[in-house]
């Protein structure tokens, strides 16, 4: 069975060496660089499956959180390029690559949009839970998601820690910045003012499924947001939690995602998940649809593919 894993991440070479000499510090700060099948093609090809194909988008090392507008710019259009050629040099393994914008740039991301749209190689862009302390709904951000939402390019939402909080830990963090992202998201009214807009949210939906009885009882006006998002599968396997993810969000807007090569050494998860929906009580046709034609479909829709 073809399977597409919409959430895997890379740090190429030549941007990673460019922020290093920006910031020597960032190789022991963030441990996650140790990871040679991040940042070594050669080796995560020799880890590969050979039929599991991934659509890659950086490692969260962002040059807004480094850099001033310009050189941030300049930086993401290059780490954009070094990805494009990544794709088309290992198509057979990576299909498709997401872009990076700069953030503390709006006005140039909206031209780096552009950019990103004109390539075969990219279909969409990460955004994350909070960018320079503000949250992803921002309304500064909002010319970024309706842009992405005009030229069909997918949003990819990716959680990081909330700098504010002291308590902050890979375990749950991330699925409450991801929750909260979501509930920030809805409640800015971004599925009414970016129209067809298709935010891709990492580890299924994080907190939502689970709470659907509170949003519905506090958020009646807005609880059918929550189910415009599209959803991952990557929460490193957990049948029960797909199942939950699957009746909340529906069959059509979930996802095969690992968030390789995350969570397990050396090279991710994808067994552990795919074993995780092998395992779910539905239908073959509708794992086919997690695992290719939900993504083959929104493809088709967003970038005539």
């Amino acid at each position: 069975m073809e399977k597409m894993d919409v959430f895997a991440h890379v740090l190429l070479p030549n941007y990673y060496e460019k922020m290093l000499n920006i910031d020597s510090t960032i190789s022991t700060t963030y441990a996650f660089t140790n990871i040679e099948s991040l940042k070594d093609l050669s080796v995560r090809r020799k880890l590969w499956n050979g039929t599991t194909k991934q659509i890659i988008s950086y490692a969260n090392i962002n040059a807004e959180d480094y850099c001033n507008p310009e050189e941030s710019a300049r930086l993401c259009r290059e780490a954009n390029e070094e990805l494009i050629n990544c794709v088309r040099e290992n198509n057979d393994m990576f299909p498709y690559g997401i872009g990076m914008l700069p953030f503390n740039n709006v006005e140039e991301s909206l031209h780096i949009l552009d950019e990103i749209a004109s390539s075969k190689e990219l279909v969409g862009i990460q955004v994350f839970t909070r960018h320079l302390g503000k949250s992803i709904a921002d309304k500064e951000y909002l010319p970024i998601l309706k842009k992405c939402a005009e030229l069909g390019l997918f949003v990819l939402l990716h959680p990081v820690f909330d700098p504010r909080k002291p308590d902050n830990n890979i375990v749950f963090s991330w699925e409450y910045e991801l929750s909260q992202g979501m509930l920030d998201l809805v409640n800015a009214d971004i599925f009414n003012k970016c129209s067809n807009i298709k935010i891709i949210v990492h580890h299924a939906g994080a907190m939502i499924p689970f709470f659907a009885g509170r949003i519905d009882h506090i958020m009646k006006d807005k609880k059918d947001d929550f189910k415009k998002f599209y959803v991952d599968t990557a929460i490193l396997g957990n049948t029960k939690a797909l199942e939950l993810a699957i009746y909340y969000f529906g069959i059509d807007k979930v996802l095969y995602g690992t968030d390789a090569p995350f969570g397990m050494m050396p090279n991710g998860a994808t067994k552990e998940i795919e074993s995780a929906i092998d395992k779910l009580p539905i239908s073959q046709e509708d794992k086919e649809k997690i695992y290719f034609k939900n993504f083959q479909e929104l493809l088709q829709i967003e970038r005539g593919k």
